[in-house]
């Protein structure tokens, strides 16, 4: 099984979310990609800054998909 993460950036000041950005980086399972989910989050709003999360009520979201061609193929 692989694991794609989506990091999702969000205002809540303009009501609106990006476009889902993929993580170059895929894993093995739902449990490596939550954690890296909330580590880059972290890195990004540091990477952001106070004052722009604050003024723009900034913050992220991330999901992570599992990749069912993947799955497909290890089920056959």
């Amino acid at each position: 099984m692989k694991v794609t993460l989506f990091l999702i950036l969000c205002s809540y000041v303009a009501g609106e979310c990006m476009a889902p950005h993929a993580y170059p980086k895929q894993f093995n399972d739902q449990y490596d990609c939550f954690i890296e989910g909330y580590n880059q989050s972290i890195l990004k709003m540091e990477e952001i800054g106070r004052k722009e999360i604050n003024e723009h009520e900034i913050y992220i979201r991330f999901i992570c998909s599992v990749d069912e061609e993947e799955s497909d193929k290890q089920e056959t």
